[in-house]
């Protein structure tokens, strides 16, 4: 299939680009900014897109493209810095420039490709502290702002293109038609992806692999889908392993387990690990020790079983792009927000094969994916859930104490957006505790207990999220009752923090 190549320069919105432009059925990939010339060529793409990046093109250590990108003689378009790169590349100069941070009005000054549509002006979102003072010979300004005379830049002979703005933001106005004007129209790319063919062509490559597969299932929609894609593949050689790890939602254990006998023909075994889990737990306050511990933890229940019930030669998971990216062993410069303990948290002693399937998928598409496999509404509509479970959403050490709070607090908060019916409207809703304890009233005595946090976001691929804004009257009942029904909990807060800079888990 037709793909477009997205060279990541640090940005963090790189991902948003390969979303965008994956929403108009065109498979966008996301690859080191020094990608080898010759890995490139491999890849066969009908065009690059430069993203932006917090460096300067004149510090010495700024990342830059190998030479000779720009002689494949493939459409190019550079954001922001990869903007700036292009200026600086073809003999322009770029000069530090006011931070310009937010919405500006974009005046086009030629709308006839790359923004062919835009109209006279958009409004386009500006994050960038340098700026194209004079742009290169054979290079026409196509749009400017009042801060940058040379926002938008062409040339249309090279098929060389850069943009001082941000597209892929849903702050740009029409930002997804510029990028479908340059992706289709200025590279020709063909809209051939459709989750049919994923899947068609996932299954085809999952059946050429020999041996067996043990497949981690969650009870959530990603291990779900990667269990079903096996076994549409390689059929009885998948064995499917549900772990009860003891940090789970309230009553999940039995619930995954009777949805999957009663709903999937897959070959299934409950484990009970909470003792475990618990045990090696014990002391640990660290949030990346805890979520390494719980991913070695797994994978050492899982090897244990593949010896007794082997052989198995493959490891199955429902690794998703996102998890890959923010556990920093993605193809890009990003640093590293949290190991994820299905990427990151695989010890060195593992001796099975990763599958998975997912990788490259973003939530929604995975959602996609299900329904198009006939998965439940109700399974399709759960909330995303953390592998390493509670032990993220319980700040400091995991006790049962502090895991009952967060269990029964969490269930209120879903209890509560059914009965408004929101629940289904969000992306994720859950109650975290810690350490930290504030003096309540209960009844007539002093209470000294703990604080409740409650987290509500609205996203669409988990990549960012907005929090949710809650009617005052759901979150006066949420509180009431958490802090009547839950042993312990006195004061109960709502985090209205986004992502980025926060994440969705507290951990």
């Amino acid at each position: 299939m037709d793909k477009i190549v997205v060279l990541d320069f640090g940005s963090q919105y790189s991902h948003l680009i390969c979303r965008r432009i994956r929403e108009f059925s065109v498979y966008a990939e996301l690859v080191p900014f020094d990608i080898s010339l010759e890995e490139l060529k491999k890849l066969n793409p009908k065009g690059i897109i430069f993203s932006g990046g917090p460096a300067s093109v004149y510090n010495n250590d700024s990342p830059k493209p190998k030479t000779g990108i720009f002689d494949i003689g493939l459409p190019v378009l550079g954001i922001c810095y990869g903007h700036q790169l292009i200026v600086n590349n073809f003999g322009g100069k770029v000069k530090r420039a006011n931070k310009e941070y937010g919405s500006s009005s974009l005046t086009v000054d030629n709308d006839s490709d790359l923004l062919f549509g835009m109209g006279k002006s958009i409004r386009a979102w500006m994050s960038h502290g340098d700026a194209a003072e004079k742009i290169p010979d054979g290079f026409d300004i196509i749009g400017h702002t009042e801060s940058s005379h040379a926002a938008a830049i062409a040339n249309k002979q090279k098929l060389i293109y850069g943009i001082q703005f941000h597209p892929e933001v849903v702050h740009t106005e029409k930002g997804t038609e510029i990028l479908r004007n340059f992706v289709i129209n200025i590279c020709r790319a063909k809209q051939d992806w459709t989750i049919e063919n994923f899947i068609e062509t996932t299954v085809t490559e999952i059946s050429k692999i020999d041996g067996n597969v043990l497949c981690g299932i969650s009870g959530g929609v990603d291990s779900t889908v990667t269990a079903l894609l096996i076994q549409k593949a390689i059929g009885n050689r998948l064995k499917c392993v549900f772990v009860d790890n003891g940090l789970l939602r309230l009553n999940e254990g039995q619930e995954v387990e009777t949805m999957f006998k009663n709903n999937f023909a897959v070959n299934f075994t409950h484990i009970n690990a909470k003792e475990r889990f618990l045990e090696r737990l014990k002391g640990i306050t660290d949030p990346e020790q805890k979520r390494k511990i719980v991913g070695e933890e797994f994978v050492q229940i899982f090897t244990e079983f593949a010896e007794k019930n082997g052989p198995f030669k493959w490891l199955a998971q429902g690794t998703l792009y996102p998890d890959v990216i923010e556990s920093g062993v993605s193809k890009g410069p990003a640093s590293v927000i949290k190991t994820h303990h299905n990427v990151g948290g695989l010890p060195s002693w593992f001796n099975m094969q990763v599958l998975e399937p997912l990788r490259f998928l973003y939530k929604d598409e995975v959602r996609k994916v299900a329904r198009a496999l006939g998965v439940s509404d109700k399974l399709l509509n759960r909330h995303p859930f953390p592998g390493p479970g509670l032990a993220v959403r319980i700040i400091g050490e995991v006790t049962e104490k502090k895991l009952q709070i967060c269990k029964i607090a969490s269930k209120i908060v879903e209890d509560e957006l059914v009965a408004a019916n929101l629940n289904d409207k969000v992306w994720q809703a859950y109650a975290a505790v810690g350490d930290d304890k504030a003096v309540g009233v209960v009844g007539d005595e002093r209470k000294y207990g703990h604080i409740v946090t409650v987290r509500v976001v609205d996203s669409i691929d988990g990549m960012t999220a907005d929090w949710t804004r809650l009617p005052a009257n759901i979150l006066e009942k949420i509180s009431n009752r958490i802090t009547n029904e839950v042993e312990d909990a006195v004061w109960v807060s709502y985090v209205i923090s986004s992502k980025p800079p926060a994440t969705i888990e507290p951990q």
